[in-house]
Parts: C-alpha cells; sequence; structure tokens
C-alpha cells in the first residue's frame, strides 16, 4: 500500500461478564494490568505507527469510556442502547474511519514485540489489490492467559484458511477495507461472518506475530500477566 493506515478504531464496546466483579464499576478496557489500563497497550502502538484519527466504540458505562477517548483525542463511535457485535460495530463508525484501509484492534487484551512492530508489519504486508482483510495470528505457545482453540492457518501464498486444531489463533488486530462491508448485515453481526466472506473470495490474508500475546480474560489473568511482563 502507498502509506500505513492513518485511521483505526479500537473496539471497547463489550460488557466483561468473565472480568466480573472487576468490570461492575470499570469498563474491561480500562482495567489496569502492570499499572496502565489494557486499552492504552493498543492506543500507544497506534500513535507509534502514526495513526492520526483513531475512532473508540462505547456501550458499557459509556461515559467512562468517552472520558477517556477525550483525554486522548480519539472520537467515539456511541453505541449505547445498541448490541451491535464486532462487526456491526465496525459498520456503523464506519462514516468516521473514511474509505481507505483502517487497522482494528481489541481494546481488552496486548502483545509485546520482538523486531519489527507487528502493526509495521502489517501495513508493509498489505496489498490492496489482493486483500480485503489482512489478520495478525500467534502461536499458542507464545501466549499468556489464552484457553481457545486455534483459528487459522496461513496457506504458502499468504490466504487463510480456518483450521481448529494445530494452527494459529487470531490475537485482536488486523487492517481491512471499507469495501469488505458492502452489502453487509444492517443489524448486529460477528466479524466472523465478513471474514468467512473473504475466505470464500480468496481474499483474507494472514501473518504471524513474532512477539508474545496476552489474554487478560478474567481477574486472574492480571497477575499472570504481570508475572511474565516482569520476568521479560
Amino acid at each position: 500500500m502507498p502509506s500505513p493506515p492513518h485511521s483505526a478504531m479500537i473496539m471497547a464496546a463489550g460488557l466483561g461478564i468473565r472480568m466480573r466483579p472487576l468490570t461492575l464499576t470499570t469498563p474491561k478496557p480500562l482495567i489496569t494490568v502492570a499499572g496502565k489500563a489494557l486499552i492504552d497497550y493498543g492506543f500507544e502502538k497506534l500513535k507509534a505507527a502514526g495513526v492520526s484519527t483513531i475512532i473508540v466504540n462505547k456501550h458499557y458505562l459509556p461515559e467512562q469510556i468517552e472520558a477517556w477517548a477525550k483525554l486522548r483525542g480519539c472520537l467515539t463511535s456511541d453505541e449505547t442502547g445498541h448490541v451491535l457485535e464486532t462487526g456491526g460495530g465496525i459498520l456503523h463508525a464506519l462514516p468516521l474511519l473514511g474509505d481507505k484501509p483502517f487497522y482494528v484492534l481489541n481494546s481488552d487484551c496486548f502483545w509485546t514485540e520482538q523486531g519489527t512492530p507487528a502493526l509495521q508489519r502489517l501495513a508493509e504486508t498489505w496489498n490492496d489489490a489482493q486483500m480485503d482483510c489482512l489478520l495478525l495470528l500467534c502461536d499458542p505457545k507464545n501466549t499468556t492467559g489464552y484457553s481457545g482453540g486455534s483459528d487459522f492457518v496461513i496457506e504458502p501464498d499468504g490466504k487463510l484458511k480456518r483450521q481448529t486444531e494445530n494452527a494459529l489463533i487470531y490475537i485482536g488486530a488486523y487492517i481491512v477495507h471499507p469495501r469488505l462491508f458492502s452489502g453487509a448485515p444492517t443489524k448486529a453481526f460477528s466479524m466472523n461472518v465478513m471474514w468467512n466472506r473473504a475466505i470464500s473470495n480468496g481474499r483474507l490474508y494472514g501473518i504471524e506475530h513474532h512477539g508474545h500475546w496476552f489474554d487478560v480474560g478474567t481477574p486472574a489473568g492480571i497477575p499472570a500477566a504481570e508475572a511474565k511482563l516482569g520476568a521479560g
């Protein structure tokens, strides 16, 4: 692509049910790990990558998300009163994101780098003629706090296919072109609907992350992540 994405969306509308009781009074993205709010890990990576327009969606305890966004110069996409899921949330925010490829980051997980930063690697790998979406994936062995199954394998040409065993996992970061949402459902839907469409069109690609990924899904995940970070 001619230049890296200049816009991004941080997904911050979840209820954080597994993180209760901490999330009874604080939205999950604002839970702190090693002295920093979860959402700040991704925000700082976006700023380091030169992203100038950052959209944050809000739904649960929206006033706290709004206050965080204002302090950091981010815009908010209001999902108060609606449950739009991941795909519906992005579709709702598209008018704020522009007509060029943009980053999407989850706000409840983060990663450490090894070598070239992951967002830079995504931007350098992006091929607008071939791709509608490019996912950041990780070997489950290089994660802390993750207990789910596998998601994808990267084929020799970089395309992704779904595989539930002996494969890589999606770690909450990607580049996507707005054209992928053409003809999308008009109500709540998961990004998996869009990824399946991209797979069927041969336009879902991925790269493997070179660092470590932290999935902080429960209160017990906080000390586990902090211990790993402290150990380097």
